[in-house]
């Protein structure tokens, strides 16, 4: 046999042998699903005999979340506070705090990611709207988010609260708010979160299912109510003292209560109104 006819053969079998583990691996993914979706179907029944009602379709999965690490960005806080004051001079204030100034206002920087800008009154109005002024905003500060912006207040006093993302999933306590008074933009504040990667000893998220089972537990020692869940979503919880994306899934009833659930150790936060 020809060396060229003993190549060709190698290289079929060769290919044999990856379509074989490729086959693998779908068979494998779609057992996995098959596995998920059977666990969630047997929560939710859990959950209807306690009282509780929530439809498979309320569940929001966003893929295999894995906890994260975050550091500071000095570009990113800059852009943050040219995209509101302009040109504006920078000073370091020590402890890790940075201040910049400009003849629109004033913005301060932690190293935690958390920041305030002051603006004086008649920089940044809402006569175009005010959810829409806080849109425009964000995308001048290429801060990704996540949802619908939520508005809340009364007619001279309106803040503007929408939650920051990463690849598409909320980050569930990672808002920005958006301060407007009498039309007038008066504060930001909030977090911002940059140069983002794997955490090599975190965790991946767990299923559905075992997020929805741990609301029940909340719900039967007392510290949660709801007959009724609106909304099950996959996302992070950011932990300041650690500077991780941990994964967690947020549950919210028909009430409008929202509650996360740090997935890692199944602890459940109540959120307070506005902040998600």
């Amino acid at each position: 046999m020809s060396i060229s006819k003993v190549k060709t053969l190698a290289i079929a079998a060769l290919c044999l042998i990856n379509i074989f583990f490729v086959a693998l691996i779908v068979i494998d993914n779609a057992a996995d699903a098959r596995s998920e979706r059977l666990a969630r179907t047997h929560a939710v029944a859990v959950l209807d005999e306690f009282g509780i009602s929530v439809s498979s379709d309320a569940v929001i999965t966003r893929g295999a979340l894995r906890t994260m690490r975050t550091t500071r960005n000095l570009d990113t806080e800059a852009r943050i506070a040219q995209a509101t004051l302009g040109q504006a001079v920078m000073t370091p204030q020590g402890g890790g705090i940075y201040i910049y100034e400009s003849d629109r206002g004033i913005a301060t920087f932690r190293v935690t990611g958390e920041f305030e800008i002051s603006l004086n009154e008649g920089v940044i109005t809402n006569s175009g709207g005010t959810v829409r002024a806080a849109e425009q905003l964000l995308r001048a500060m290429r801060l990704e988010t996540s949802g619908i912006p939520y508005l809340y207040g009364r007619a001279g006093e309106e803040t503007v609260v929408v939650a920051t993302a990463y690849r598409g999933a909320s980050i569930f306590n990672g808002t920005i708010e958006f301060n407007f008074r009498d039309g007038s933009l008066e504060t930001i504040s909030g977090r911002y979160f940059a140069e983002i990667e794997p955490a090599y000893d975190g965790t991946e998220i767990s299923p559905p299912g075992t997020a929805l089972l741990d609301f029940l537990a909340a719900v039967r020692r007392g510290d949660a109510e709801s007959t009724r869940i609106y909304r099950v979503e996959a996302g992070y919880f950011y932990r300041p003292g650690e500077g991780v994306l941990a994964p967690a899934w947020l549950i919210i009833s028909y009430t409008g209560q929202r509650y996360i659930i740090d997935d890692a150790s199944g602890e459940l936060l109540r959120v307070p109104r506005g902040d998600v």
